[in-house]
């Protein structure tokens, strides 16, 4: 399979994940990402490589620490509430400092909630989500082409910074059909490689761990994994930047939002009013630098989210006062209407 290609963006993103060089996945069933769990389960087989459904969210994040400590390209994914139940082991990779991929296509919540996309997870992935003091790196689609091209930018930054790295889709971009183009993805692995369980056979032997109970132990552990945290807030900052030169108004979304924003953005341009658009790709880091340098000439920032607001947070931080932020946004799977949120530029 080559060129362009009409497929739905779960499928995408499972085809690109191979093409990245994942050799195993593991995975539990929940809707709406089952069709990347559906794929999977076929491609992986065809190229002979390792497809689990596991017994449990729990077993399957766990099966990715193990096979990430033995050095492979591995990867889960799930919806909102599976996510939920992956955040211990989430919490060990990033303490044993493993590469990996985990997949979030958002649902509506809190709790059950229902199958429509949302962005509610926002906080979840970019804050923690599980225990300590850690960061997953966090990127963000917003077309089928790009959750095709993501799994082998996330095993790629997995590798080069040693840490668990986070697709945050959601439902709408995970069930769309679009044409794309099979692009060749970069499989090159980064960074070194000297802590992979691979035998000991003529070597010392290794060990990875997260339970450091020796004095003093676990915080200098602490104290490296905020140094390497500090440095990809430093050099992995990426966004998607859209008529922002002129701009008085700027639209801030990621995913689903953006492509809302994108189309709002065209109309109110369309119009005579100055609207700009900037995505960000990655969630963590935050892209605050380049909204920073836009409050010099922005008079006003507006925040779109399907959610009650939660990026809105971390654009007020970035702006810091200077300019002022406003927010649109839907809750419980509710997606804002172009409508809305031209009225709401019009309204600033």
């Amino acid at each position: 399979m080559s060129g362009k290609v009409l497929m739905k963006g779960n499928d995408a993103l499972g085809e690109g994940a191979i093409r990245a060089g994942c050799l195993a996945y593991f995975g539990y069933p929940i809707t709406p990402q089952n069709e990347l769990t559906e794929y999977m389960a076929k491609r992986m087989l065809e190229e002979k490589r390792v497809f689990v459904q596991s017994e449990s969210e729990l077993a399957a994040i766990n099966m990715v620490l193990g096979a990430s400590a033995a050095g492979v390209r591995a990867m889960t994914s799930s919806s909102s509430p599976g996510i939920s139940l992956k955040q211990e082991g989430i919490s060990y990779m990033a303490g044993c400092e493993l590469p990996g991929l985990i997949v979030n296509v958002q649902r509506g919540g809190p709790g059950l909630g229902n199958i429509a996309g949302s962005q509610a997870d926002y906080f979840q992935a970019t804050k923690g989500g599980g225990h300590g003091d850690y960061h997953l790196i966090v990127l963000a689609p917003s077309s089928v082409q790009e959750m095709y091209e993501m799994p082998g930018l996330a095993f790629s930054l997995a590798e080069q910074y040693r840490n668990p790295v986070m697709i945050l889709s959601d439902g709408v971009i995970g069930q769309i059909l679009e044409p794309m183009e099979l692009v060749k993805v970069d499989t090159a692995r980064k960074g070194d490689r000297s802590w992979v369980l691979d035998g000991a056979k003529g070597r010392p032997p290794r060990k990875i761990r997260s339970l450091l109970m020796e004095e003093g132990a676990l915080e200098k552990h602490n104290i490296k994994l905020q140094e390497k945290y500090k440095e990809i807030k430093e050099k992995e900052q990426r966004f998607q930047a859209q008529n922002v030169e002129d701009a008085e108004i700027i639209l801030v979304a990621y995913g689903t939002s953006a492509r809302i924003g994108f189309t709002v953005m065209q109309e109110a341009r369309a119009q005579g009013l100055k609207v700009g658009l900037l995505r960000p790709v990655t969630l963590w880091p935050f892209p605050a630098d380049i909204i920073t340098k836009l409050t010099a000439r922005a008079k006003a920032f507006l925040v779109i989210e399907m959610s009650a607001g939660q990026m809105v947070e971390d654009v007020m931080l970035a702006v810091n006062g200077r300019k002022p932020v406003k927010f649109i946004g839907r809750a419980g799977g509710g997606i804002p209407t172009e409508e809305e949120v031209l009225k709401a530029v019009k309204a600033i």
